[in-house]
């Protein structure tokens, strides 16, 4: 029987989780086992997971989990040293030159555990299964905005925190930008999920949106067009050849752009496109300040969908569950892709 255990995110400020409770129902009626860990924190109760059927366990119990048991979590693990003997469902971070990565990698190579990491479950296009980008852009866009309307008063960004539903941060937005004249935008990545939720988020608060892909930055730079606009959202992941959209240059250059969200997000990769700073950015402190005068603001949170973990559960758990359905067959298909990068990127440790 294949044995699913959704443990508890334990990271601060981390409310999602890739399974809900009609989920956890699809499953269990196809034959597998399905454990949910309690947690203080999930945004979606546990009670739903019991009408569901699930075995309830008690929160971060995870390390005691049956050995044939699948760990499925969303964020990074403690870091904590201990051998990882699990396989894991997570976004893992390591295989993208992160410096930490290696870190995490070693961990499963001492425990002898599996990696099946969320950002490469991918079908046979190489199209990923699931994803957050859609909120990551959405929320993302709306901090950055936030950063910009407070320079515009003198000051910086202001703590950020969870938000009921996109409504509720719609309404709170539209009244902190007020009646400023509104700023105007470049999203590069804008085709793809992350860089549409961006969009859609400035196109609701009035701000006019520039939109690149792939053919505008073929080139490789430098892209002054950048510098040209008030905003910059950065909606692409890193990976070798991906250009420098905003290098230490741009500080002594004219410019208008005051605001950058780097929505993708990798300070710890070798192939930042914003190397301008070196770690993300946190809900209690949204931006980093890289320049005073002229002022601007770097907003880098590596977990942005979690603003909105309702609707970002929701609509990552519908865009996943096919593939959680097929758990039972990882020798094939998304899973077996999975388990292939993982096992190139072990060797050599």
């Amino acid at each position: 029987m294949t044995h699913i255990w959704v443990r508890a995110e334990q990271r601060a400020n981390e409310e999602r989780v890739g399974l809900t409770p009609e989920g956890a129902g699809a499953l269990l009626a196809r034959g597998f086992r399905v454990s949910v860990e309690e947690s203080a924190a999930r945004a979606i109760p546990i009670e739903g997971y019991a009408r569901a059927g699930c075995e309830i366990v008690p929160e971060n119990s995870w390390p005691d989990a049956p050995r044939e048991a699948i760990v499925f979590g969303l964020k990074e693990l403690p870091d904590d040293g201990t051998p990882l003997v699990h396989r894991h469902i997570m976004f893992g971070h390591a295989f993208k030159g992160q410096h930490s990565g290696r870190a995490l990698l070693e961990r499963f190579k001492a425990g002898g555990g599996t990696l099946y990491d969320l950002e490469y479950l991918v079908d046979e296009d190489g199209r990923r299964v699931a994803a957050f980008g859609y909120w990551a852009g959405f929320a993302g866009a709306a901090v950055t905005l936030k950063a910009w309307a407070a320079q515009q008063a003198g000051g910086i960004c202001p703590p950020v925190g969870t938000y009921a539903g996109k409504d509720a941060l719609l309404a709170e937005l539209a009244g902190e930008l007020g009646d400023l004249p509104r700023p105007d935008a470049l999203i590069i990545g804008a085709l793809g999920r992350v860089g549409t939720g961006a969009a859609d988020l400035c196109e609701a608060m009035g701000v006019s949106v520039t939109r690149w892909d792939m053919e505008e930055t073929a080139s490789g730079g430098p892209f002054p067009e950048i510098l040209e606009h008030a905003l910059f959202f950065n909606c692409i992941l890193a990976r070798p050849g991906t250009p420098v959209f905003v290098g230490p240059e741009a500080l002594t250059a004219p410019r208008r752009l005051t605001a950058i969200g780097d929505i993708a997000c990798d300070p710890d990769s070798d192939y930042n496109p914003v190397p301008l700073y070196d770690a993300a950015t946190t809900w209690q402190a949204p931006v980093v300040r890289v320049q005073a005068d002229p002022v601007l603001d770097i907003m880098a949170i590596d977990n942005l969908p979690s603003m909105l973990p309702v609707e970002a559960s929701e609509d990552f758990a519908a865009q996943l569950l096919p593939s959680l359905a097929t758990l039972d067959a990882l020798d094939r298909g998304v899973w077996a892709r999975a388990e292939a990068t993982f096992r190139h990127h072990m060797k050599g440790l």
